[in-house]
């Protein structure tokens, strides 16, 4: 059994630096792959992150093109075009007065 112990510690000794090395070389890429990882994650967040803008921005600009377009549709009908110019920009009619009425914010 002596001899045993011996030979374990003859294979200890001569293995100890070698598997040092491995160890220390396992350390580093182990460190290297976790800040590539994290590294790729913090990008992938980010990136969904300014998808989801994009997104949102996207469907902002295809409501307002949808509306432009309905006003446009809108626009092209004289009906239209009268009783818009006449609402919000106080036109008459021909022999038509208009009365400004002051509202209670006025006074």
């Amino acid at each position: 059994m002596a001899e045993v112990k011996k030979k374990k510690r003859i294979v200890k000794k001569k293995m100890t630096p070698l598997s040092k090395l491995f160890s220390i070389g396992a350390i580093f890429v182990s460190l290297f792959l976790i800040f590539s990882v994290s590294k790729e994650i913090t990008t992938t967040m980010k990136l969904q992150k300014e998808l989801a803008e994009v997104r949102e921005r996207l469907q902002e600009v295809k409501d307002e093109n949808s509306f432009l377009n309905n006003e446009k549709t809108k626009l092209q009908d004289p009906d239209y075009v009268e009783n818009y110019a006449r609402g919000n920009y106080m036109l008459s009619k021909e022999g038509e007065q208009i009365f400004y009425l002051p509202s209670k914010n006025d006074e």
